[in-house]
């Protein structure tokens, strides 16, 4: 039986509104980023930034990774989520929009806690030591490279750990058959993919744009 509530504007206000921790930081950050014009978009909602902060803090999340970090607010949310020594590294290509979020990682307290690192993220990838691990991972960037972000990552990823992918439902664009665009195509591959793939188990949200969250299988569940 399907069941859910279809979201409006008002009802979206309504929910947005009756989230903790609205943090003025945050706030501030998310007017910077909207004065870029149209690419503001590519910024987390409020309440996927409140979830990540939550997910972290309960799942116990101590060393992360982000792929694509855009202007920072998606970074500051995980890492508000840390423990003290906990760490998150950040990927992404872009100098410009990644000013903006040191500036916000700075004046936050937490820049101690993130290292952000410039280039391709594929790259920044295989250069890390084979033995660093990570408790959750969060991607957010190019789309037709999500399948190759899943496969990096899944051996980085603790057994129980988390690997979670925005933008999943892409606008609505993932059930359009007339729509071919590589991104369209590329993130329903990566959504066939999660499914399909037996070391993880996944479910996908309706936050914004669409989220799936999936968990890395201990081994003695792939017996």
């Amino acid at each position: 039986m399907a069941k859910f509530t279809t979201m409006t504007s008002d009802l979206y206000a309504y929910m947005a509104g009756h989230r903790s921790d609205r943090d003025p930081l945050l706030a501030e950050l998310a007017e910077e980023t909207k004065s870029l014009g149209p690419i503001s978009m590519m910024q987390v909602a409020p309440d996927q930034g409140a979830f990540l902060t939550l997910l972290a803090r309960i799942s116990g999340v101590r060393n992360a990774i982000e792929i694509g970090t855009f202007t920072g607010y998606s970074a500051l949310c995980i890492a508000r989520g840390l423990p003290q020594d906990g760490t998150l590294l950040c990927c992404d290509s872009s100098e410009e929009w990644t000013a903006v979020a040191r500036k916000y990682f700075e004046r936050s307290g937490l820049s101690g806690r993130i290292e952000l690192r410039l280039g391709p993220a594929l790259e920044t990838l295989d250069t890390l030591d084979e033995s660093e691990q990570f408790d959750l991972a969060f991607i957010d960037a190019d789309k037709t490279n999500y399948s190759h972000y899943f496969d990096g990552l899944l051996a980085r990823i603790r057994p129980n750990g988390l690997m979670l992918f925005d933008n999943v439902l892409w606008g609505g664009s993932v059930i359009d058959v007339t729509n071919t665009q590589d991104g369209t195509k590329a993130i329903r591959a990566l959504n066939d993919k999660v499914r399909d793939d037996p070391r993880v188990e996944s479910v996908m949200l309706g936050v914004s744009d669409g989220l799936t969250i999936a968990r890395k299988r201990r081994v003695e569940e792939l017996d």
